[in-house]
């Protein structure tokens, strides 16, 4: 059974930092491109970073680009995400999710994606 784990929340400072990580189980984070979500009271969830495969390719909304930082310890079998700068339009429940392609580069629709985890609460308040 495939299982993805989410990490790391909390509360933390606006212009702070707060690392997640998304441990699978099941699936190889080198088989799937994973995918960072989040979703804010009322709003549509929406794609923040994602890692293809092979050969680790990146992409990023453009409200993270420069401030967040996606990567893969294959070893661990778990996906991060180094969130920097954060604000509080950042606060928002977030979710890893992973799925199969054979495109070059991994997109952030929520779609596309079969495995999801539950999601890890992220507040960003003083």
């Amino acid at each position: 059974q495939s299982q993805l784990v989410e990490s790391g929340g909390g509360l933390v400072q606006p212009g702070g930092s707060l690392r997640l990580s998304c441990t699978a189980s099941g699936l190889s984070v080198d088989s799937y491109a994973i995918g960072w979500f989040r979703q804010a009271p009322g709003k549509e969830r929406e794609g923040v970073s994602c890692i293809h495969r092979s050969p680790g390719t990146t992409n990023y909304a453009e409200s993270v680009k420069g401030r967040f930082t996606i990567s893969r310890d294959s070893a661990k079998n778990t996906v991060y995400l180094q969130m920097n700068s954060l604000k509080p339009e950042d606060t928002a429940v977030y979710y890893c999710a992973a799925y199969v392609t054979f495109r070059t580069m991994c997109v952030m629709t929520t779609i596309s994606y079969r495995y999801w985890g539950q999601g890890t609460q992220v507040t960003v308040s003083s």
